[in-house]
């Protein structure tokens, strides 16, 4: 049965595979955290969707959390943890301009994102509320911190373009080559 397993976990896991660690840096050091940086498509590869959904709560009429990265095709549950009536809403294209409806508390919404981009998210009920959707074309991506860090981790060895989704700000796109194990590290810095 152990064998059966490991070969399993090999099955699923790369033999050979990198990290990418990195940092993004802004002039205002608010800007650093929420930072989506993703591998950018790669010509011919195709990905299995996760078969678990992605989830955004919505607590203390807040969107948990605020930047959400999801690879094309993903699934995700909108949940109402508050006590109050919200409605989970979209004018962006890469969210198909989608309206989940007005719900209750412990209620679950879904919505499957299969178009590449970046989406903003709204309630209808409480116009305070904001958060992102940044759908990418591969499962290599990862959210800055507060000190802007990140890490994406078991990528297979190859040259990528890693780029970045900010709110607020663009970076110039990096080629970087990752290699079969060890670690690649980048810098962004972040302009307007």
């Amino acid at each position: 049965m152990t064998s059966i397993l490991l070969f399993c976990f090999f099955l699923t896991t790369p033999i050979f595979a990198g990290d990418i660690v990195g940092k993004v840096n802004a002039k205002l050091t608010k800007y650093q955290k929420d930072v989506v940086v993703y591998i950018d498509k790669i010509p011919g590869a195709k990905f299995e969707v996760p078969s678990e959904p992605a989830v955004m709560d919505q607590k203390n009429l807040t969107f948990i959390p605020r930047v959400l990265p999801v690879l094309v095709g993903t699934q995700v549950d909108f949940l109402n943890s508050d006590n109050v009536l919200h409605n989970v809403f979209s004018p962006d294209k890469a969210a198909d301009k989608v309206n989940l409806g007005t719900y209750p508390k412990d209620e679950v919404r879904s919505k499957v994102f299969d178009k590449p981009g970046a989406a903003v998210l709204l309630c209808n009920v409480h116009p305070e509320m904001e958060a992102y959707i940044v759908i990418v074309e591969t499962p290599y991506f990862s959210v800055t911190d507060e000190a802007g860090d990140f890490v994406i981790k078991d990528i297979p060895p190859g040259t990528y373009t890693l780029q970045l989704w900010s709110e607020k700000y663009r970076a110039k796109p990096h080629e970087i080559n990752v290699p079969p194990s060890g670690t690649t590290e980048v810098e962004f810095e972040l302009t307007k």
